[in-house]
This record gives structure tokens, C-alpha cells and sequence, in this order.
């Protein structure tokens, strides 16, 4: 199925804490609707990723220029096509804040366990969020609510079927 002909310009925000796999989903899902991939990490300004590197968990006077510039980038997407773009984005506060800049924008939540979080997180090489700010991450994270645009999803499945799930809320 060609999914960029049945669905006006995209903008997904994958979203979860820190080891849920926003990347990996992130990056399939946008080449399933043939759009490009953002990392959100990427997004961050220099001193956030700093901070966290140094096991400091961001605070959200850190966070609303961080989510500011992510949704700049889904609403400069939605002419061009659209754009997956994985972030955290764990308050409702914060996913409001994309969507006043991005009202187009939908989340797709990755939803694993804290304990999952950690052991993937502890896994990874050369990843500048450390184990020990997964459950900072938890602490702040607010589930997508059922009034939210979007899907919440397993985690702990394959990205195959991760996609799937997330494409039959999306299209």
C-alpha cells in the first residue's frame, strides 16, 4: 500500500520515554508513509544534551525551546509532505506545545515497562541518556490521553507489528 497517497502530509510525533525504541519505530514508520525521519535528540540544544549526559534531568524551562523547535519542524513538514519525528514529548503540557505550533500533529505513545526501559537503556552504547534518568522519565511521563490525536502501542513487540498497530489508528 502506498500510504503517501492516502494520507495528508503525516506529522507523527513518536513519543515515550527514554528506551522505548522512538528511533527505530520512529524511522520505520516514516518509511512506511515515505516521509523523512527527525530524531528529536537531535533537535535538543547543546546544553540540554550536556545536561542529561551529566545525569541531570532536563527541566521544562530546558524543554519549551527544545519543543518549540520540534514543532517548527513538523509544521515546515506539512508542506512538503509531512515528517515523523521521534521525541519524548511525556506531559500533555509538552504535546500541547507541539500542536499549538503543529495542530496537524499526532503521537503514536511507545508504552513499555520502567524495568524494560532501564534494561534496554543499559544496553545501549554511546547514548547520552543514562539508565539512571529512565525513572525521571517515568515520573514526569503522562500517558496520550483519549482525547489526544493519536495511539498508544506495545513496545515490547516487534517494530513490524508496532507499525502495523500504529498505521490501522493512523490512516
Amino acid at each position: 500500500m502506498d500510504l503517501a497517497r492516502h494520507a495528508d502530509a503525516p506529522l507523527i510525533v513518536v513519543m515515550g520515554p527514554s528506551a522505548t525504541g522512538k528511533s527505530t519505530v520512529g524511522a520505520a514508520l516514516a518509511a512506511a508513509f515515505g516521509v523523512p525521519f527527525i530524531d528529536g535528540d537531535d533537535l535538543h540544544p547543546a546544553a540540554n544534551v550536556a545536561k542529561m549526559a551529566a545525569g541531570i534531568p532536563l527541566e521544562d524551562e530546558d524543554r519549551w525551546p527544545w519543543l518549540d523547535r520540534v514543532g517548527r519542524t513538523l509544521d515546515d513538514a506539512a508542506a512538503g509532505g509531512g515528517v515523523v519525528v521521534a521525541c519524548s514529548a511525556l506531559k500533555r503540557a509538552y504535546r500541547d506545545r507541539i500542536r499549538a505550533v503543529a495542530p496537524g500533529a499526532r503521537c503514536v505513545e511507545l508504552a513499555i515497562s520502567e524495568d524494560e526501559a532501564v534494561r534496554r537503556s543499559s544496553a545501549r552504547a554511546a547514548h547520552f541518556m543514562p539508565p539512571a534518568l529512565v525513572a525521571s522519565q517515568f515520573a514526569t511521563l503522562e500517558p496520550l490521553g483519549s482525547d489526544e490525536p493519536g495511539v498508544r502501542v506495545d513496545a515490547t513487540q516487534p517494530v513490524a507489528r508496532i507499525i502495523e498497530s500504529a498505521l490501522a489508528s493512523l490512516v
